[in-house]
């Protein structure tokens, strides 16, 4: 069902944001790291227009499903929440905003680390800006998105999702400085392409242990005396910590300077670097499976085979992890021929993964 047949007239705004696959740096944004986001093809739609019966109605053309809120009422659960989550955020920033109906369809995968909230967050806000001529700008509403999801979906987040979903696209790489939002944007090396699959290990970052290792990196940083993680940049100052945060430490500290590495690549733009970078999308997934320690044997096992077939630069884990997806830098136009024969053999030792980059229909 579309917005006209669930609310018997057409909408009146339109605005959609993408999902984002991050090649790089992970779990550091929250530690005011660096991070290497692109965007993907899939994105989310979502289609607004006035409610007259002083009530918001949120519908999910993926879910089959409608949730009606009053003000007064308790924040949803759900899909519900993050657009919940953008309306007040809007009206404490001293926005005035009507009753709503909206209508949200999606072809951003759930649950497998593409950010499909910060894709939600990020349509909402835009078609909502759209709607009623709001003067606020693309870094706005990334902040505004990571707001909702933090007071009203209960994730603890950075904010490179919702400013990948705001800024990024599809042909060049987005370095972002989390702490002073400073950013490039990088064209994406010639010579390659990227494949992303699933594991087929769904998980929510609610339900993870996503928030539990935003409060081991705090703890760490406390006990180092400094503002966040970024501020360490040498191994040697981590080595009197508790073994568990040294650990937690020392990816953050050694995922930082990956991630610049990366960006003197780019900036190079040399074919001979692919191997380098490969090699740190590499580095950076033993270190999310054996010092962060969210990656799960599923995730493992399809990263192990990726970077094993030829033809593949590098491979890891991409998102929170706990499950979801994994990202491999391959060579250019043998991604769907690298996909197709690593999900065969992946399936067929018990697993249920999917390739979803490059997409069938796109």
């Amino acid at each position: 069902m579309n917005f006209q047949q669930i609310f018997g007239n057409p909408p009146e705004a339109e605005a959609n944001a993408p999902g984002r696959v991050n090649l790089l740096g992970e779990h550091t944004d929250y530690n005011d790291g660096f991070v290497l986001p692109i965007a993907i093809p899939q994105k989310t739609t979502v289609q607004i227009g006035f409610s007259n019966d002083g009530q918001h109605h949120f519908y999910s053309q993926n879910l089959d499903e409608q949730v009606s809120i009053l003000e007064i009422n308790h924040t949803p659960s759900g899909f519900a929440s993050y657009i919940f989550g953008c309306i007040q955020v809007l009206k404490k920033e001293g926005y005035e905003i009507p009753s709503l109906n909206l209508c949200v369809k999606s072809s951003v995968p759930i649950g497998s680390g593409l950010s499909s909230s910060a894709a939600l967050e990020v349509a909402t806000l835009r078609a909502i800006r759209q709607l009623l001529n709001l003067p606020i700008n693309n870094v706005e509403i990334a902040q505004f998105a990571q707001q909702a999801e933090i007071h009203y979906a209960g994730v603890q987040c950075g904010i490179m999702d919702q400013m990948a979903a705001s800024l990024a696209d599809t042909e060049h790489i987005l370095f972002l400085d989390t702490r002073t939002l400073s950013r490039r944007v990088l064209p994406f090396p010639a010579g390659a392409e990227i494949v992303v699959m699933d594991s087929g290990v769904p998980r929510t970052l609610a339900s993870s242990g996503y928030n539990h290792r935003r409060a081991e990196c705090e703890q760490a940083a406390q006990l180092l005396g400094v503002k966040a993680l970024r501020d360490i940049t040498k191994l040697e100052a981590t080595e009197d910590l508790p073994e568990l945060l040294r650990r937690r430490a020392r990816h953050v500290v050694t995922e930082n300077n990956r991630v610049l590495e990366v960006l003197q690549i780019l900036e190079t733009r040399h074919v001979a670097s692919l191997q380098r970078f490969g090699g740190l999308m590499n580095a950076s997934h033993a270190s999310l499976r054996d010092d962060y320690e969210v990656s799960v044997p599923a995730l493992d096992r399809l990263v192990e085979m990726l970077q094993k077939t030829p033809g593949v630069f590098g491979a890891r884990l991409t998102g929170a992890g706990f499950g979801g997806a994994c990202v491999a830098l391959v060579a250019k136009s043998e991604g769907r021929a690298i996909a197709t024969k690593v999900l065969e053999q992946y399936n067929h030792n018990g697993y249920t993964g999917r390739v979803l980059v490059p997409p069938t229909d796109f």
